[in-house]
């Protein structure tokens, strides 16, 4: 009997008078085989092939094959893989399509850009934010002073004129000082955009913002200045530090009703035509304020209003007009003509 895994190593032949042994080492994985029973398991297959024979590491010559029919080439490596010409080569060998390997960019036809929108626009909308913190921060610093003021802007009793503010109140004052450029330099941004150009000679068209909030922002600053050297000739320190006062006051409230109206521009698909009318009338009761405080603080006791209408329009109109010049003058400078 044969038992399992069990390897035969001899060849036995029986025959009636005589019994033969001889005794061969295989060759052959075949003739291994051939030696076991024929219900040999693969297992027992497999464990007789690895008694009989070992695997050895097979050297291929590196030496050049040099049989050969003569007058033909040299016969190609078996280890060389490459391509034939005719494989390589076909119609489509220039198309960009056939070669995954090269930028995507060249690929495919350039679309329509999508077209400019407020509402898009990363740089606006951070400025609109930080617009909205700050006038938030500040209301909730000054808002009961800012009351205070508004209740007592067309009083002329004297108690009422002797109103003190604090040094941190003068700083968010002007902090809404700021802010109300900054709108402002937006308005006339969308302004620009829309009716003269959007095409600029900067490589980026928010240098343009920077620029009118900048003038925008000297404009009132070389105002207030004005106003202090001219009230400070004609007239005593307690009523022109009562003027300036005012002057932020009304500034400060340009800025709270220009907030909205920026937002409707940039979110809601605003009329823009309706947006110039409503900061035209922002503008038109900020310099009727002014007025009216010049005139009470200033010529009410003289009752002179020749005088209100040249001091006026001299400190007030002419600046502005200057500034609107001004800003035009920068556009028409900057835009590129197409």
């Amino acid at each position: 009997m044969l038992e399992n895994d069990s390897i035969l190593t001899t060849i036995s032949t029986a025959t009636t008078d005589t019994v033969v042994v001889h005794s061969a080492k295989p060759q052959t994985p075949y003739e291994v085989l051939r030696l076991l029973p024929k219900d040999a398991t693969p297992a027992q297959q497999d464990s007789a092939i690895q008694e009989w024979f070992e695997p050895k590491e097979i050297h291929y010559s590196s030496r050049p094959d040099t049989l050969h029919l003569p007058g033909q080439e040299m016969p190609r490596d078996l280890k060389e893989v490459s391509l034939p010409h005719y494989y390589r080569e076909n119609f489509f060998s220039n198309n960009a399509m056939y070669h995954p390997e090269l930028s995507i960019e060249r690929i495919g036809v350039s679309g329509a850009p999508i077209p400019y929108t407020i509402q898009n626009d990363s740089i606006v909308t951070g400025i609109l934010i930080v617009c909205f913190l700050l006038i938030t921060y500040t209301l909730s610093r000054i808002s009961g002073f800012l009351i205070q003021q508004t209740k007592h802007f067309f009083s002329t009793q004297k108690r009422n004129q002797s109103l003190t503010e604090t040094g941190s109140e003068i700083k968010f004052q002007f902090l809404f000082l700021f802010i109300t450029c900054q709108l402002y330099a937006l308005l006339y941004y969308f302004y620009t955009n829309h009716f003269i150009s959007n095409t600029f000679v900067f490589s980026s068209e928010y240098t343009l913002l920077v620029i009118y909030g900048a003038t925008i922002l000297g404009y009132m600053l070389a105002r207030m200045a004005i106003y202090s050297i001219v009230n400070n000739i004609f007239f005593d320190s307690k009523k022109n530090l009562q003027f300036q006062r005012s002057i932020l006051l009304i500034t400060s409230l340009e800025g709270v009703a220009l907030f909205p109206l920026v937002l409707l521009l940039a979110y809601f698909m605003f009329s823009l035509q309706n947006a110039i009318y409503y900061t035209a009338i922002i503008v038109i009761l900020a310099k009727i304020l002014t007025f009216y405080k010049s005139f009470s603080i200033f010529f009410k006791q003289k009752g002179d209003f020749l005088q209100i209408i040249l001091y006026f329009c001299a400190l007030e109109m002419m600046p502005l007009m200057m500034l609107w010049s001004g800003l035009l003058v920068i556009t028409e400078n900057l835009k590129i003509n197409i």
